[in-house]
């Protein structure tokens, strides 16, 4: 594991969480198929059964969430040509950090002419929660990614608004060890005071960027705007030089999360993952 974000060490005295988990898939007589699986400590990855020739890995975290000092990191390998869906199990929550700060990795490697769908479901910011998270995908040649991230601050229906919450969110996107998409977005107690800025959040609680790194991406913009019509969300589109993005905002996550499923089913082109639990609410 990388030694700034992962350090093995205690903090405070208390014991911290420590998870890995990682799989590795190659085309083999033109099926995707599982080639190395490892996981340690509270990282798992399951491979749930599915129809068709994609397989789907649903990454977890057992320890029920991450707190200061807390270290997680998710790790995928896809072969030449093979094709792979990922997720995540649940919502990931950031609760209280207790002065300390939790770290997320998130690693890809594709091979040519590979595609990851990296679709985890939501993160949700507490009160005195301090999270760094880092995704980083390398591409080789012509292989292809779709990614989405969705962060949502506290829980709506509870009454929770967070006013004191740090989030560095990095997110990179190489080819062939060059960059082709980078984005950071960082969120604390003094962007949280002035969440209700135009320039911020414009009072939003809910949000989520969508990232089709592929060639020929910009060729879906026109279907996708066509469909950021989700009432109680704000959403745009941009594409250019095997490049689509989409960014949505809302007050609530239940409006961005059915905006953002039709937005994946389109990009991908198949069904959500099924830990989704969605398939039938959002046509």
């Amino acid at each position: 594991m990388d030694g700034t974000m992962f350090d093995l060490g205690h903090q405070g005295g208390f014991q911290r969480s420590r998870g890995l988990a990682q799989a590795g898939f190659a085309l083999k007589a033109g099926r995707t198929r599982l080639t190395t699986l490892a996981q340690s400590g509270s990282g798992k990855a399951m491979l749930p059964r599915v129809a068709g020739d994609v397989p789907e890995v649903v990454f977890l975290n057992t320890s029920g969430g991450l707190t200061g000092g807390d270290r997680l990191a998710f790790r995928l390998d896809v072969g030449p040509g093979a094709r792979v869906s990922a997720t995540t199990q649940t919502a990931e929550r950031a609760y209280d950090a207790g002065g300390g700060e939790a770290a997320v990795e998130v690693t890809a490697r594709l091979g040519a002419g590979a595609r990851l769908d990296w679709l985890p479901q939501e993160t949700i910011l507490y009160e005195r929660s301090r999270l760094h998270r880092r995704t980083t995908v390398d591409l080789t040649g012509d292989a292809a990614v779709l990614m989405a991230e969705t962060l949502v601050l506290g829980r709506h229906a509870m009454g929770e608004e967070p006013r004191d919450a740090r989030l560095r969110d990095d997110r990179m996107v190489r080819r062939d060890g060059r960059p082709v998409w980078a984005e950071c977005l960082r969120l604390d107690a003094a962007a949280l005071a002035r969440q209700h800025s135009p320039a911020l959040l414009g009072g939003a609680r809910a949000l989520a960027v969508v990232a089709l790194v592929m060639r020929g991406a910009e060729d879906a913009l026109a279907p996708l705007r066509a469909l950021l019509t989700e009432p109680g969300c704000t959403a745009e589109a941009s594409g250019w030089n095997g490049r689509l993005l989409a960014r949505i905002v809302a007050r609530d996550g239940w409006p961005l999360k059915r905006q953002l499923a039709r937005v994946l089913a389109l990009l991908s082109g198949r069904p959500l993952p099924r830990v989704w639990q969605m398939q039938g609410d959002f046509a």
